[in-house]
C-alpha cells in the first residue's frame, strides 16, 4: 500500500471514510479533505474506487450510504409508522398547503402515513386515496370525505394497477402530496414502473403537487421515473439534505422547504 501525504495509508483512511459514512449517513469531499489533510482530488479518487466496490454511492460533493436501484418494498407493518422526529417535521410543513374544501391525494409512502397525524382538525377535506390503510385511518373523521381508488390490492395495502388508473382519471385535485424513493434535478423516482405510472397520472389531475421526501433519498435516483422534478410547486425535506443536490433541484424552479427538527420532537 501507498502511504499518502497525511501520513496514513489510502486503506486505513477510506476505513474511516466508511466509518464516518455508517455514522452520519453522509460524508462532503471538502469536510473530508480538512479532516485528513489531503487534497480534494484525492478524496475523490478515493470516493471512486469506494463506489466501483459498492461501499458508497457518490454525490454532487460528497457520498451517501449505497441505494440499489430497485428497492425491495418494506413490509406493511413496518412501513405504518408514526414517524421520527423527521418526518414529522416534514408532514408539519407539508399539511400547512391545505385549506378548507380542498380535494386531496394522499398515497401510500411512509410519510403519508405519518401526515395523518397532523391534519388539521374539524377541517372540511375530501380525500382520495390509494391505500387501504389512510382510507381506514380516515373513516372516522366525520369531517373527511374519503373515496378509496379500487383496483387490485398489493400486499402493501395499495393499488395502482390498470384499474386504479381509471379509477383515479375521474378525479381533480387541488393538492396532491407525492413521495418517492428518490428525488434529483433528473426526477421523482420510485420502484416499479406501474407505481410510475400511476403518480404521472395523479400529477396531471392536480392543480399543486407538493413532494415529500426525508433527506437520505435527496439526490437518490431510482429504476422507474415517475415524473420531472419541476412539476413539482414544492418539495418539503430535512435540513440535512446535501446541499448541493438540492441547489440543482432549485436551479430546475422548484420551492425547495428545509425542516428543522425541533428539540420537543426529538425521539
Amino acid at each position: 500500500m501507498v502511504q499518502e501525504e497525511s501520513g496514513m495509508f489510502a486503506e486505513e483512511r477510506r476505513e474511516k471514510i466508511l466509518a464516518l459514512l455508517n455514522e452520519e449517513n453522509r460524508v462532503v469531499v471538502k469536510d473530508l479533505a480538512e479532516r485528513f489533510q489531503i487534497s480534494i482530488d484525492s478524496i475523490r479518487r478515493d470516493l471512486t474506487i469506494m463506489e466501483q466496490k459498492g461501499l458508497l454511492k457518490k454525490t454532487h460533493g460528497g457520498a451517501i450510504p449505497p441505494m440499489k436501484v430497485r428497492q425491495p418494498r418494506t413490509p406493511s407493518e413496518r412501513r405504518l409508522w408514526r414517524g421520527n422526529a423527521i418526518g414529522k417535521a416534514i408532514a408539519k410543513v407539508a399539511v400547512s398547503y391545505l385549506r378548507p374544501n380542498d380535494t386531496v391525494y394522499i398515497g401510500t409512502s411512509t410519510l403519508s402515513y405519518v401526515l395523518l397525524q397532523f391534519l388539521p382538525d374539524q377541517m372540511p377535506l375530501t380525500i382520495v386515496t390509494n391505500s387501504i390503510q389512510v382510507a381506514d385511518a380516515l373513516k372516522e373523521r366525520e369531517w373527511i370525505e374519503t373515496y378509496l381508488i379500487g383496483g387490485r390490492v398489493k400486499r402493501s395495502g395499495g393499488m395502482t394497477d390498470v384499474l386504479a388508473h381509471e379509477f383515479v382519471r375521474q378525479f381533480k385535485f387541488d393538492i396532491s402530496f407525492i413521495g418517492g424513493g428518490g428525488m434529483s434535478e433528473n426526477g421523482i423516482y420510485v420502484t416499479t414502473p406501474e407505481v410510475a405510472a400511476f403518480i404521472r397520472t395523479v400529477s396531471s389531475l392536480s392543480r399543486r403537487k407538493i413532494g415529500i421526501i426525508t433527506y437520505h433519498y435527496v439526490g437518490n435516483e431510482g429504476f422507474a421515473n415517475a415524473g420531472r422534478i419541476e412539476d413539482l410547486d414544492a418539495l418539503i425535506t430535512n435540513e440535512d439534505a446535501d446541499p448541493e443536490a438540492i441547489e440543482l433541484i432549485r436551479e430546475r424552479g422548484v420551492n425547495v422547504i428545509l425542516t428543522k427538527v425541533e428539540q420537543s420532537d426529538e425521539e
